[in-house]
């Protein structure tokens, strides 16, 4: 039999079970099925942890290059208004939204209002800013709980007429 480089070999198009690969062991040359190479299951086992099509669990870092960065995918967002004053309560049942106030002139005295949103858990963390508006605001995140959480807002020294938008995202947290 002639030596031909692998590399010179004619390219496989489909691999069937009982093909052979060769392989070096140990410093000795052995074939090993497709079969064989397939159902070895420490081949197999991810090294990430546990992945369902729902989830992922890692005991590592998730990390992201590139551009796309660590996010939402469509349709996890949405938007809501106020409808009555800037102290009047919204829902929002999503992990990461808008907020659109009442318009009205912006003020220093700080106001809360109610996002009620059934994604909360009470040991979340709630990140908030200002999307929009002319005004500057100061804006805090408190009484985080299971359901729902309050922004408390005020202007540091705007007094215009505005409806602006505050953006929030849920990230999911555990006390233990």
């Amino acid at each position: 039999m002639a030596t031909i480089a692998i590399t010179s070999l004619p390219v496989a198009t489909a691999a069937a079970t009982s093909d052979v690969l060769p392989i070096v062991q140990s410093g000795t040359t052995k074939q090993l099925t497709n079969a064989l190479l397939f159902t070895n299951s420490t081949l197999i086992t991810p090294a990430i942890g546990v992945a369902t099509g729902t989830s992922l669990t890692a005991t590592g870092a998730i990390v992201s290059t590139g551009t796309a960065g660590v996010g939402y995918a469509t349709g996890a967002g949405g938007t809501v208004s106020q409808t009555t004053s800037r102290t009047t309560g919204v829902t929002l049942s999503k992990t990461t939204g808008a907020i659109t106030l009442f318009s009205a002139a912006g003020t220093t005295v700080a106001a809360t209002f109610t996002v009620t949103n059934s994604t909360v858990a009470a040991t979340d963390v709630i990140i908030l800013n200002q999307k929009s508006g002319t005004d500057l605001y100061d804006l805090m995140v408190t009484a985080v709980a299971a359901g729902s959480f309050n922004i408390t807002f005020r202007t540091t020294g705007g007094t215009t007429t505005e409806t602006p938008v505050f953006s929030f995202a849920v990230i999911k947290a555990v006390a233990a």
